[in-house]
């Protein structure tokens, strides 16, 4: 199973329209967007994904109208942080802020993967056993210096896409 991991769009319709035809072309099998769409609009893009999308709301969406009307009305499964899924046989525990992640790690630690944004930094790193991901920058200004990540289920190998 493949999974596509964005985080901290933030408005950028470009970068967006980016992201969606790349998880396309890949053929990902599901999207995890890990906070700060900002707006439905934004949102309402994703519907263009051919596959279903989940995630979490970030500090710049808690306060936006129509993000969980555009969620219900295309049947995007996102919460507040954080967000426990279950996709392959592995646990994923979905942030948007990494300060709230060591609290619930050590309350939940069979996760098999932590994924967050907030710091628009990229990390990939093992500790205990779990994967922490952010795939860093995608809504930069600067073409190429944006990226995605992509996850393979089967064998845990993350890939990062530049765009």
């Amino acid at each position: 199973m493949l999974v596509g991991v964005v985080s901290d769009t933030h408005n950028n319709i470009k970068n967006i329209k980016n992201i969606i035809n790349i998880f396309n072309n890949e053929k990902v099998d599901v999207v995890i967007h890990t906070g700060d769409i900002t707006q439905s609009k934004s949102l309402q893009l994703f519907s263009n994904l051919s596959c279903p999308m989940i995630g979490v709301f970030g500090n710049n969406d808690r306060f936006e109208i129509g993000l969980e009307e555009v969620c219900k009305n295309l049947k995007f499964d996102f919460k507040a942080p954080p967000f426990l899924v279950s996709l392959n046989n592995k646990k994923i525990a979905i942030f948007h802020e990494p300060d709230l992640i060591n609290d619930f790690i050590k309350a939940n630690q069979d996760v098999d993967i932590v994924l967050h944004g907030h710091t628009h930094r990229y990390r990939e790193e093992v500790l205990a056993n779990t994967i922490y991901f952010n795939p860093g920058e995608s809504a930069g200004l600067i073409e190429g210096s944006n990226a995605l990540g992509l996850i393979n289920l089967d064998n845990l190998e993350i890939k990062r896409i530049f765009f």
